[in-house]
């Protein structure tokens, strides 16, 4: 492989129609903003994802989506990363997160897996919880809701409506992010 400098910029998600527009497939849809953004074609398939190869921002980044379910999108990722010799400080991963209310956005640059299991699934194929993260927030199901329902179930028309918006602030963060750093990417967004 080239010597030249790659950053990982990965979504999670699930494969599978049936999932496209579910909130937890949120980080899929940003990849796929940054994708139509920087025109980076998401036709490479290698370890289990689809990827692409371009620049954002000036930088070259591996741009993947892992086409395994979100609780085994680790090995994949890791895969991906050791393939093309990237160092987990060069790692972002953009997921769904419950615990935030609908379109906030929190930037962390490590951390646990706060019961996300494609957190977790990435933590246990890359032995550690340092890489950074854009905390999408997807809300929580009612008082006594179903929490697997409400990430698998589609966004309410009104959540639809801000939907746009949300994902292309998340994919100008990316940007920001490779640009200057995961701390001026924490001070414009938390």
């Amino acid at each position: 492989m080239s010597s030249e400098k790659r950053y990982l910029v990965t979504g999670l998600g699930n494969p599978g129609r049936e999932y496209a527009m579910t909130r937890h497939n949120i980080g899929f849809m940003v990849v796929d903003e940054l994708a139509s953004i920087h025109s980076i074609a998401l036709v490479k398939k290698k370890f289990d994802t689809d990827f692409g190869i371009g620049m954002i921002a000036g930088f070259q980044v591996v741009l993947a989506k892992p086409l395994a379910f979100m609780n085994k999108s680790g090995p994949p990722l890791r895969r991906l990363v050791d393939f093309y010799d990237i160092g987990l400080e060069d790692v972002l991963v953009i997921h769904d997160d419950i615990d935030l209310e609908f379109s906030r956005m929190k930037i962390k640059a490590d951390g646990g897996h706060g019961g996300h299991n494609g957190l977790r699934s990435m933590i246990e194929a890359f032995g550690t919880n340092r890489f950074a993260r854009i905390r999408m927030g997807v809300g929580r199901p009612g008082s006594r809701g179903d929490v697997t329902g409400h990430v698998l179930g589609k966004f309410s028309s009104e959540e639809n409506e801000a939907l746009g918006a949300m994902i292309t602030q998340a994919a100008d963060v990316v940007g920001l992010i490779l640009s200057k750093g995961i701390v001026a990417g924490m001070n414009r967004v938390n």
